[in-house]
């Protein structure tokens, strides 16, 4: 089989007629409107990594951090900038996967797509292990087993997931509503707080919280440089807008906006959030073990304060279970019906919902059940690093569909719409170099994440030998096709 896409190549820019065509986007409801793809928008933005990853990442690397979130929510800006310019080219379901299949051959979109479940089927145990931990705080829950309170997080989500698309809409609308209306709160709060001195644990919130306790990098540069490797891991689901455009009616009005607001949440709610924790406390209050958020609630001695918050971020890490199941069913179907994902993944439900692939995907977090029953106390940074190299793979995916897109308009062959990724090519090719960065990074961080990076290599295996596994079915189902 060629690994030329089956598009019709022609010297002129191809009209609608002749565009690709993806048979993994046929037999959805389009129920998804403007307010949800715009709360699935901040959703992505705002997730697991903020609410509970802050806390370790602060501790480690002070008041920097804010600058990696900074620089980290760039190239994520890039990422779903470029993405942006595909979907409205061409709204799919299958996304990066199918822009994958046109412009890079089948062999790309089973690239993306396996790397792609890398990430969601990591994040899923990881979202799991985080509502666990956020249960715990509760002593309703102190006793119940770590796994016990992981398999009860899946099973909720599962079954509004399966439901239908509606459904997940409306769930990660007010998720995300709930996200936001909380940081809101916490910056309005915390801005209080420090503009009236409030005691706070004993401490007094300024700027004396960063100059007295070694500065922004009270422990050199370097541990801000290896803790970027899981501040990618908060910006994980930014992505989810252009799979959710398969679903949405008038997505090329919808998506820009949605995609442009990016930035500034980035700015304001992560960087915001992150200045505001290091001026209310020393950094060295904080800890892997509990959200920074509840930290300063709990400290604060507001009563139910702390509770509320931790509720908040329970919702985040729901949230994000939530987008997981969403996106990997229809990344899945859009691979099965090519041949390179297994058939039951393809199928739906009366609901027109990917069952197989949501299940599929299910059946990985129920393994994350049994990690948190093995390793309680580590399950989350172990699987957060796999995750970590699922998530450089869908980018590094990302960015190079844009080139190959960018490199056709090029030669005439397609034509870019008018919302467009900035500075192309160099913005592909400088955000593919920091992903190569963050993959060095990971490596010299040594423990886990030098494990994790060993791992590459077995990845990459597996990836050559399941491709030969499925190459058969693929090119029968290309053949049928043509």
């Amino acid at each position: 089989m060629s690994d030329l896409s089956d598009r019709t190549l022609t010297e002129a820019p191809a009209p609608a007629s002749t565009r690709h065509v993806d048979a993994g986007d046929e037999g959805y409801s389009k129920d998804l409107k403007s307010r949800h793809i715009n709360m699935i928008a901040i959703g992505g933005a705002i997730g697991t990594g903020l609410f509970l990853g802050a806390g370790g990442r602060l501790a480690d690397a002070g008041p920097s951090l804010a600058i990696a979130y900074a620089v980290c929510g760039v190239f994520a800006f890039f990422v779903v900038r470029a993405l942006g310019e595909l979907v409205l080219y061409r709204p799919s379901s299958g996304a990066f996967v199918s822009y994958a299949r046109e412009f890079m051959g089948e062999k790309g979109a089973y690239t993306a797509g396996w790397l792609y479940f890398l990430n969601w089927s990591t994040t899923t145990v990881a979202d799991i292990t985080a509502a666990a931990t956020y249960a715990h705080f509760w002593s309703l829950f102190t006793d119940v087993p770590q796994w016990v309170l992981a398999f009860i997080a899946l099973a909720i989500v599962l079954t509004a997931n399966l439901i239908s698309v509606k459904y997940f809409g409306e769930m990660e609308f007010w998720f995300s509503l709930v996200k936001v209306a909380a940081l809101v709160v916490f910056l309005v709060v915390g801005i209080w707080l420090v503009a009236t001195s409030h005691d706070i644990g004993g401490s007094t919130p300024g700027l004396a919280n960063i100059t007295d306790n070694g500065g922004i990098f009270p422990s050199g540069v370097l541990p801000m440089l290896l803790v970027i490797q899981g501040v990618v891991f908060a910006y994980a689901s930014v992505e989810l807008c252009g799979v959710a455009a398969g679903e949405t009616e008038n997505p090329e009005k919808i998506m820009p906006k949605a995609i442009n607001s990016i930035m500034w949440r980035v700015g304001l709610f992560y960087v915001g959030s992150v200045v505001l924790l290091a001026v209310l406390l020393p950094y060295t209050s904080y800890s892997s073990d509990q959200s920074p958020f509840v930290t300063v609630f709990d400290k604060l001695g507001v009563p139910g304060a702390a509770g509320i918050m931790n509720l908040v971020v329970l919702t985040a890490a729901l949230s994000s279970l939530n987008s997981g199941l969403y996106s990997t069913g229809r990344i899945l179907r859009s691979m099965s019906l090519s041949g390179s994902a297994p058939k039951f993944t393809g199928v739906m439900n009366k609901g027109k919902v990917p069952y197989g692939g949501v299940l599929f995907t299910a059946a990985f977090g129920l393994a994350g059940v049994g990690l948190n029953a093995l390793m309680p106390k580590d399950a989350f940074e172990l699987v957060l690093n796999f995750a970590s190299l699922g998530i450089l793979g869908t980018w590094a995916m990302v960015m190079i569909c844009s080139l190959f897109f960018w490199r056709r308009a090029q030669d005439g062959l397609v034509e870019r719409p008018a919302y467009r990724l900035p500075w192309a090519p160099y913005t592909q090719i400088i955000t593919l170099v920091f992903l190569l960065t963050v993959l060095v990074l990971m490596w010299c961080d040594g423990g886990v994440g030098r494990t994790t990076v060993l791992f590459v290599p077995v990845i990459g295996a597996a990836l050559v030998g399941g491709w030969y596994l499925v190459r058969g079915r693929v090119s029968a189902l290309a053949a049928t096709r043509h």
